[in-house]
């Protein structure tokens, strides 16, 4: 049974806008792509979710927008303070894909680099709405990257299995171009586990508890 693990903040990198936190594992798994870990900064109330980013040996790393004060705190870590760590949680990535396409929109770009690490390296479209934020494509081999105004659905080739993570409007657009698609949605959470149903989105006239059901559904579901 997951339990709630205390570790220790390993190295802190600005990337663009966002932080690559990275902290040691331990004797944590990685678990598949597009699971996600809840991060709890010391402090805080509440912990907030976040998709791996990378799983080097020994390590653990989390790419982190600062967007309100639970990400700013986790952002403002410091090598060797420790913080709260539970997971691998959640439903990730099929990885059966036979010609995979990852399609990324800002901060959505997080769990690329070890989806793609595992997948040994598929081209991937992403979308930001700076250069300044595309320094995350950085992270993501093969990666085109389109700036606004242009869209990456306005990009995306055809005849490709696509598995995507980004806002909810460019999921949207993405599932019906592509109804086979594979979607990482994005909501807020407190839990983790299906508890408080804070993560509940309403898809298709169905909710769904993205943290027990997701975050990972297939577009046609």
């Amino acid at each position: 049974m997951l339990r709630r693990e205390a570790r220790r903040v390993s190295g802190v990198e600005r990337v663009g806008p966002y932080t690559l936190l990275r902290m040691e594992r331990g004797g944590l798994e990685p678990g598949l792509p597009g699971q996600f870990f809840m991060l709890e900064a010391p402090g805080r109330l509440l912990p907030r979710p976040m998709s791996l980013c990378l799983a080097p040996p020994g390590e653990l790393a989390f790419l982190i927008d600062p967007v309100g004060p639970g990400t700013r705190a986790l952002c403002d870590l410091s090598a060797g303070e420790e913080l709260a760590v539970l997971g691998p949680l959640g439903n990730g990535f099929r990885l059966d894909a036979e010609r995979p396409l990852l399609v990324g929109g800002g901060i959505g770009v997080a769990p690329f680099p070890y989806l793609s690490e595992i997948l040994g390296g598929p081209p991937a479209l992403l979308g930001f709405r700076s250069a300044w934020h595309a320094e995350a494509a950085a992270l993501v081999p093969r990666a085109e990257v389109v700036l606004e105004p242009v869209f990456v659905t306005e990009a995306m080739p055809e005849g490709h299995d696509v598995l995507a993570c980004g806002p909810e409007p460019m999921l949207e657009a993405v599932r019906r171009i592509a109804p086979a698609a594979q979607l990482a949605w994005e909501a807020p959470m407190a839990c983790g586990y299906g508890a408080c149903y804070g993560c509940a989105v309403e898809i298709d006239g169905e909710l769904k508890r993205l943290c027990v059901e997701g975050p990972v559904l297939c577009a046609a579901a």
